[in-house]
């Protein structure tokens, strides 16, 4: 006879545990404390077996019914209740060890190994690790578009429009990764996509007047700080190359007979080497800061350590000790002022682009343009570097 509400609700706890029957092979147990736990007695193979649903009045009757004839279906089909739901506790525990955090880690680990640039996993580590850092703990077949979006949007009223469309970016790498490894089945970042609000477009900034330029020139040789920081930013000025290219930069790289600087792809943003033609001033910068680098090979190391290269925001915070704001100047606009200087002057624009390291999508174009323009681009580096000696005199 099944049992009722009635019954189960009145059930009083005796000296020794006794049992309530409903159907099926369910049951009822009163235990002496007055608990009432619900058990499910089966055979399987021969063999009488036991599960355990809960207790009443947190599972109700009508839910450890469903429990009964959800187990009743797996005999059915053959299978071993008790068996499937260890099976179902190991997965969830897995699951559970399988966070988001770990597959992230994986992911910037794969980054590292892959060869990818310093500074891209730097940032990527901090994207994952630090904004992303409400769903390290989570497992990642738990995370859903909502709870991404959520997060995304915090980010983007903060105002870091560009960090949130960047995150949910490298979150979706992340979310790949655990698809391909099995440890989880669907991207909920792809239903994002369109969901943010574009970044606000500003380009680096820079200073495009000669005069202007001539004067900063003049504010970076009397800069009383550090000394490779001046000398970073007159090289920087000097070869048109990115903040990072030179912070990195080691005796290695440096062949002074030739007067050429080979950097190797590992190092640049494009993953393609870059040779860079030195000029009479740029050789007077590195024999300026060469015994910098006596303990180690780094040709700008930082102040604390020669085992360490400036860190990333010492020349932008260099310019703003000088007096210019991140509106006036920034390290990276060097490279936005010699082009345009160097264009208005009417230099070979193919040439620029070539001292620019930018790539020319087309691979035999490319590889014949930087074979074309070596002897350009050394007249257009003394030539540039004369330019800027005569604007310091403004």
């Amino acid at each position: 006879m099944a049992l009722t509400e009635f019954a189960v609700r009145n059930a009083k706890p005796r000296e020794k545990p006794y049992k309530l029957a409903d159907t099926g092979g369910l049951y009822l147990l009163i235990q002496p404390n007055g608990s009432k736990l619900w058990r499910h007695k089966y055979l399987f193979m021969g063999k009488e077996k036991l599960l355990a649903y809960g207790s009443y009045p947190l599972i109700s009757i009508a839910e450890a019914r469903a429990k009964r004839d959800t187990s009743k279906k797996l005999l059915a089909d053959g299978a071993d209740p008790s068996v499937k739901k260890k099976l179902d506790k190991i997965a969830a525990a897995t699951a559970a060890r399988n966070t988001f955090g770990l597959v992230a880690d994986e992911f910037l680990a794969q980054m590292e190994q892959d060869g990818a640039a310093e500074t891209t996993v730097t940032k990527n580590r901090w994207l994952l690790e630090d904004l992303a850092a409400p769903l390290r703990g989570r497992p990642i077949v738990d995370l859903t578009s909502a709870e991404l979006l959520d997060l995304l949007r915090r980010i983007e009223r903060s105002g870091r429009r560009e960090s949130a469309r960047r995150l949910r970016g490298v979150m979706g790498s992340v979310f790949r990764l655990a698809i391909v490894t099995l440890r989880a089945e669907n991207d909920p970042t792809i239903a994002l996509r369109g969901a943010l609000r574009p970044p606000k477009a500003s380009g680096r900034a820079a200073i495009v007047d000669e005069r202007r330029l001539g004067a900063l020139l003049c504010a970076i040789d009397e800069y009383d700080g550090w000394p490779t920081i001046s000398a970073a930013l007159r090289f920087l000025a000097l070869t048109c190359v990115r903040p990072g290219e030179v912070r990195g930069a080691v005796r290695s790289e440096f062949d002074l007979k030739a007067k050429t600087w080979h950097i190797p792809a590992g190092r640049m943003k494009m993953r393609q080497p870059h040779d860079v033609p030195l000029s009479r001033q740029a050789l007077a910068v590195l024999e300026e800061v060469w015994p910098f680098s006596d303990k180690g090979d780094l040709v700008f190391p930082s102040v604390r350590s020669a085992q360490r290269p400036l860190s990333e925001n010492a020349m932008n915070s260099a310019l703003r000790r000088m007096g210019y704001t991140k509106d006036e100047v920034t390290a990276h606009g060097f490279r936005v002022t010699a082009s345009t200087i160097l264009n208005a002057r009417g230099f070979d624009p193919d040439a620029i682009e070539a001292a620019l390291s930018h790539q020319d999508r087309n691979a035999i174009r490319r590889t014949y343009n930087r074979a074309t323009y070596w002897d350009q681009r050394v007249t257009l580096m003394q030539e540039w570097a004369d330019m800027l000696d005569e604007f310091r005199k403004f």
